[in-house]
């Protein structure tokens, strides 16, 4: 299994090794904020600020970076970004509804435009029989339009690269989100 592992884990980082050093996906995102005056927040939970950290790699960043949040738990959900602990209650922190309204409660906040937000299981523990590792949701939102996405990343990714990997679709969706909106 180990051995497994260490193949899995080495295919992604070598998959990813230019991105990772050119900061492309970071900086066409950029483009697109600065160009539309966007003002982005982020709330993670599983990514552990990891969005907010490569959003802010580039320099200049404060153009377009408005405020962000590591909401990891339930009560800082409920406390900062106004989720309803009903809905974590009935359908688990891990869900659709609960990144929906993660983005919700970031966009209450004057000067957000847009929002992004990530809730899953990075493991190796934490799965259940309907929430394996590496299941993330994705909430993408902004004054109109809300979206939020399924994502499952391979289970026997490290947790720091399985972070790694759910960052990477977050700013992937993110993008994807920009143009068609912008």
């Amino acid at each position: 299994m180990f051995i497994k592992k260490l193949a899995v884990n080495s295919a992604f980082i070598l998959k990813n090794i230019l991105p990772i050093l050119f900061l492309s996906k970071e900086k066409r995102i950029a483009k697109y904020l600065i160009r539309n005056a966007l003002k982005l927040s982020t709330a993670e939970s599983c990514t552990g600020g990891l969005v907010s950290s490569r959003m802010t790699d580039l320099s200049g960043s404060s153009a377009y970076i408005f405020q962000n949040f590591v909401t990891y738990a339930n009560s800082a959900k409920i406390r900062l970004l106004g989720v309803s602990p009903e809905t974590i209650e009935k359908v688990g922190v891990v869900s659709s509804e609960v990144a929906f309204e993660m983005t919700q409660g970031l966009l209450k906040q004057p000067d957000c435009t847009i929002a992004i937000a990530t809730t899953g299981i990075a493991g190796p523990l934490g799965a259940t029989d309907t929430k394996p590792i590496g299941l993330v949701y994705i909430g993408i939102a902004n004054k109109e339009v809300s979206k939020t996405y399924r994502f499952e990343a391979n289970p026997l990714l490290y947790r720091r690269i399985m972070k790694y990997a759910f960052s990477t679709k977050a700013l992937e969706l993110l993008l994807e989100f920009l143009k068609e909106n912008y």
